[in-house]
């Protein structure tokens, strides 16, 4: 009895069933606009307070951001869509470009390699929202080339 009552609460820890649709969708506008309100102060504070606080701000505020996302679909679900074959690049990369500006922010202190990784989490963040939109990816991509056969 008491193994079948934790095995549903797991269950609905994870999948997050067990939340309505409204606090689902307050949930995911809480984390993205925090996200978004971290992201936008580090950038801003790229000016004031260094390099580290904007990494570290920036960075923090794409996890919570994304994190949201968890609300929606359950943090499990979410992870087995994130993990995709038509998405595993853009999570690995993704993941790979915070982890490496944290560290080129705090432990090689090395502003170029901080931007760059910026850069780089802000196009993958980009690539991997975009492949929750139907057939986004290939307009972006003859976007692209059309903009590059007119150069």
């Amino acid at each position: 009895m008491m193994k079948d009552l934790i095995q549903i609460t797991n269950d609905n820890i994870l999948d997050a069933s067990s939340l309505s649709w409204s606090t689902r969708i307050k949930g995911f506008v809480a984390c993205f606009a925090i996200g978004c309100i971290l992201s936008l102060l580090g950038t801003f504070l790229l000016f004031t307070g260094g390099m580290v606080v904007f990494a570290v701000c920036y960075t923090i505020g794409n996890i919570i951001a994304l994190s949201g996302t968890f609300f929606l679909m359950g943090p499990l679900s979410q992870l087995k869509k994130m993990f995709a074959m038509t998405r595993l690049i853009a999570t690995i990369v993704m993941l790979v470009a915070l982890v490496l500006t944290l560290m080129a922010a705090l432990w090689w202190d090395n502003p170029g390699l901080t931007i760059l990784f910026v850069i780089i989490q802000f196009v993958a963040m980009l690539w991997y929202s975009i492949s929750y939109i139907p057939y986004a990816r290939d307009a972006v991509k003859k976007c692209a080339e059309g903009c590059m056969g007119a150069v």
